[in-house]
């Protein structure tokens, strides 16, 4: 076995180990989130079909008022934004796919604000 050493390398081992056990369906998607240095991501998939159901992000119109695209607040935003969108498409619970990054910070206020929106995990 080859030892592991940068921080993308064990991010990738984690998401391959997670995605090993969780999968989406069109009733009830996998929300993935993705942080990158300047924005956050999130993806309604529905992995049976190959389908993604809905997207947001901090680069979506209305988040144009946001000064910081990459905080806590941007995230919140952004988990509030997908339940308000799974909402309209009729879903109600998912499956939270966090891509193998720790549910600390930018994550947990995702999660936190899309379950104060209505959506189940």
């Amino acid at each position: 076995m080859i030892k592991k050493t940068s921080k993308k390398e064990l991010r990738q081992s984690r998401h391959l180990r997670m995605r090993n056990k969780i999968s989406g369906t069109s009733e009830t998607p996998r929300l993935c989130v993705y942080t990158s240095l300047q924005h956050i991501y999130v993806q309604l998939i529905d992995d049976v079909n190959g389908v993604t159901l809905a997207t947001a992000s901090t680069l979506d119109k209305e988040m144009t008022d946001l000064a910081n695209k990459k905080n806590i607040d941007a995230a919140k935003r952004v988990g509030g934004s997908i339940a308000e969108k799974a909402k309209e498409k009729g879903i109600t619970s998912v499956v939270f796919d966090r891509n193998g990054r720790r549910y600390h910070g930018k994550v947990s206020a995702l999660a936190d604000a899309a379950r104060e929106n209505g959506l189940v995990f």
